[in-house]
């Protein structure tokens, strides 16, 4: 029997600019390090606001712009049953975090919640800071410099999410 994915969620407030971004470049990384059929990546929101709205168009821009394909896609909102479906959920901030905390079915999905940038080596360690240290910007009220400082703040913790999963996969 062929051993299930490992699956990823990342996360971040409307799902149409954070966690597409992260679920984007994650994808391709997984792909790069030949692990494309062994890790699914998706994105999900907190909130309702956007839900079945496509990437913001600025969002799939600049992916578009560093070589990344932007596939089609719309928002779509967190459920429980997703928490609880997916090996590992990184929200974007510490506000994600403890929705996603929180709305976890169990104690053993809460724990499955780690900080997007908790993977980035030039990120403040947790063991100095809270959470929120490890914030993604939010590039919404910006213009096309904040799109590409969120696009870069997400490449620079997906290696190490690449190393971390492999690990994972290798202790199975």
């Amino acid at each position: 029997m062929a051993e299930a994915p490992y699956r990823i969620m990342t996360v971040c407030t409307g799902n149409i600019c954070r966690s597409p971004i992260a679920e984007v470049v994650l994808q391709d990384r997984f792909a790069a390090a030949g692990l494309g059929d062994r890790v699914v990546v998706d994105s999900g929101g907190i909130s309702s606001e956007e839900l079945g709205n496509p990437i913001d168009p600025r969002a799939a821009q600049v992916l578009r712009e560093a070589g990344y394909a932007v596939p089609r896609r719309t928002a779509h909102q967190v459920t429980g049953r997703d928490i609880a479906e997916r090996d590992l959920l990184l929200p974007m901030t510490a506000q994600h975090a403890r929705r996603l905390r929180t709305q976890a079915p169990t104690d053993a999905d809460a724990a499955k919640v780690r900080m997007y940038r908790s993977f980035d080596p030039a990120a403040p360690s947790l063991a100095v800071v809270d959470e929120s240290a490890l914030d993604v910007e939010d590039p919404w009220y910006g213009g096309h410099d904040d799109f590409v400082a969120t696009l870069e703040q997400v490449e620079a913790a997906a290696d190490e999410i690449v190393a971390h999963v492999r690990e994972e996969l290798a202790g199975r």
